[in-house]
C-alpha cells in the first residue's frame, strides 16, 4: 500500500481551534479522520482529540495488519467515539457534553471505505472530477435533497447529529470504492467548503498540482473568502499509490517493518480478546488530552 498525504490546519478568527486530524496506517491498511469540536458546547477540541484519539487506538488493536470489515469498523468506532464523549461527560457532571462532527476514510487492499457524522466532509476525485462526496447532516442539506431546485433558506451550520449529541448519532457510509491511481481523498472542516465550492475544489486537487502545493492553496483560498471572522480551516489530503515529494510520503512498503505508525498519538491500546475498552486505557487517554490542553493554554496566555 503506498499513498501520500499532506494535512494543514489553521485558526482562522475563532478564539482557538477546536479542529483535529491525524492518521495511522500497517502495511496493509490506513485509517484517515477529521474532526471538528463544535462551538456553542464545552470542550470542543476535547471532543474532536477524544474521538480520533478513540479511532486511533481501536485501529490498531484491530489492524492486524488489515481490518476484517473496514465498513464495520468505522461504523462501531464512531459510535464508540461517541459514547466515550457521554462517559466523559458524565464522570465530570458537564452540564452538557462536548461534542464534534467527525469524517474518517479507511484504505485497505485497492479500495476506500469512508463514515461521517456531522458536516465535515470527504470528496473522492479522479483526474480532477469528483466521484463522490459525503452529504452533511444538516437541515440545509435535508432540504436541498429534498427539494434540489429550491434554495434552503436554513443556516447550513445547523445540523440534526454530531458525536456527543443526546441521541444516537446518525453515522452514514460510503464505499467500497475501488482506486485508481491517482485518485485523491479530501477530508475537510465546514471552514474549508463553506467558502470554497465543490467545482473549484475538484479544479483545485487536480493530479497536475502537488498535494503540498494544492491543499495550502485551498486553505489559504477559504482564510481570504471569509476575512476577519473565518471558522477554523482543516484539510487532509491523500493521494493513491503516488510518486511526490518524499517529505509528504507515507509509504507503508518499507524494508522495515511498520506495524504500526501513527500521526494520531493514541493511547496505548493492547491487542485483546475483550471487545471493550479497558478503563486505564481511556483514563490516561482523557488525562493525557486534558494535560495536552492545559500546557497549550499556558503557552497560549504567557
Amino acid at each position: 500500500m503506498k499513498f501520500s498525504v499532506y494535512q494543514l490546519s489553521r485558526q482562522g478568527g475563532r478564539a482557538r481551534n477546536e479542529d483535529r486530524m491525524g492518521y495511522c496506517y500497517t502495511r496493509e491498511a490506513g485509517l484517515f479522520a477529521l474532526a471538528d469540536g463544535m462551538g456553542g458546547h464545552p470542550e470542543g477540541e476535547v471532543a474532536a482529540q477524544l474521538s480520533l484519539q478513540t479511532l486511533a487506538g481501536l485501529f490498531q488493536r484491530e489492524a492486524q495488519p488489515c481490518l476484517a470489515d473496514p465498513q464495520r469498523f468505522l461504523q462501531e468506532s464512531l459510535l464508540a467515539a461517541h459514547r466515550q464523549l457521554l462517559r466523559y461527560a458524565g464522570e465530570r457532571a458537564l452540564a452538557d457534553t462536548p461534542r464534534t462532527t467527525m469524517v474518517a476514510c479507511v484504505l485497505q487492499g485497492r479500495h476506500a471505505y469512508w463514515a461521517h457524522s456531522g458536516d465535515s466532509r470527504l470528496y473522492l476525485l479522479r483526474e480532477g472530477r469528483l466521484l463522490s462526496r459525503t452529504r452533511d447532516h444538516s437541515y440545509a442539506e435535508l432540504a436541498r435533497t429534498l427539494e434540489p431546485a429550491r434554495e434552503p433558506r436554513r443556516n447550513r451550520n445547523v445540523l440534526f447529529t454530531c458525536l456527543g449529541s443526546p441521541g444516537k448519532p446518525v453515522v452514514d457510509g460510503g464505499g467500497p470504492q475501488r482506486l485508481q491511481r491517482g485518485d485523491r481523498v479530501l477530508l475537510c472542516s465546514d471552514g474549508l467548503w463553506g467558502c470554497v465550492d465543490d467545482a473549484d475544489i475538484a479544479q483545485a486537487l487536480q493530479p497536475s498540482q502537488p498535494l503540498s502545493e494544492a491543499v495550502p492553496a485551498l486553505v489559504e483560498r477559504a482564510l481570504a473568502v471569509a476575512g476577519a471572522r473565518a471558522d477554523n480551516v482543516t484539510a487532509l489530503a491523500l493521494q493513491w499509490d503516488a510518486e511526490e515529494d518524499p517529505l509528504h510520503l507515507a509509504v507503508a512498503e518499507t524494508a522495515a517493518p511498520v506495524p504500526f505508525a501513527s500521526t494520531f498519538q493514541p493511547p496505548d491500546f493492547s491487542p485483546s480478546a475483550d471487545d471493550g475498552f479497558d478503563d486505564e486505557d481511556i483514563e490516561r487517554s482523557i488525562r493525557e488530552i486534558n494535560e495536552a490542553i492545559r500546557r497549550s493554554t499556558q503557552r497560549r496566555t504567557k
